[in-house]
């Protein structure tokens, strides 16, 4: 029998605390402990990025890390981005560039660049297509999420 682990880290904002086996992944625990589901599961092995998070502002695999290892950091998900029950320009962008099909690895994406808006509002066009290649679709083709995410980076450079 595992030994449990009490865990204390701020999630989306709200200082959370749960109870973790040690070998338990943030995306196991996200999904099954905490019942936050739009963190998906594709591989199990951080290829894909579909379980991408944000930790301490910089994006994580969740299928790679280990829940106790968020003792004391900041945690966010996609149900952190949005803002007063709004959805934020990344996510209109998405919708409006058709960015999202079988929604599977939305998710990722979406966390993905938001950290990446985050750190730079100005990044250019190469890196936003680096960080697109960093997550697998099977869906889109790629290039409505280039368009997005373009579009948002365009939209967070107004606003600042």
């Amino acid at each position: 029998m595992s030994q449990i682990r009490p865990l204390s880290f701020r999630l989306n904002g709200v200082d959370t605390s749960v109870t973790v086996e040690p070998r338990r992944t943030v995306a196991e625990m996200l999904r099954s402990d905490l019942r936050l589901s739009g963190t998906t599961v594709g591989c199990e092995q951080g290829s894909c990025g579909s379980c991408t998070v944000i930790v301490d502002g910089e994006p994580v695999r969740a299928c790679t890390l280990f829940a106790v290892q968020l003792e004391g950091r900041e945690l966010r998900t996609i149900e952190g981005l949005a803002r007063d029950g709004s959805i934020q320009a990344l996510q209109e962008a998405f919708v409006e560039e058709d960015a999202v099909q079988c929604g599977f690895c939305t998710s990722g994406f979406l966390v993905l660049a938001a950290a990446a808006l985050e750190s730079d509002p100005f990044i250019e066009d190469e890196a936003i297509d680096a960080l697109v290649s960093a997550n697998l679709c099977r869906c889109t083709g790629y290039g409505p999420i280039r368009r997005a995410v373009r579009k948002a980076a365009k939209t967070t450079r107004r606003a600042t």
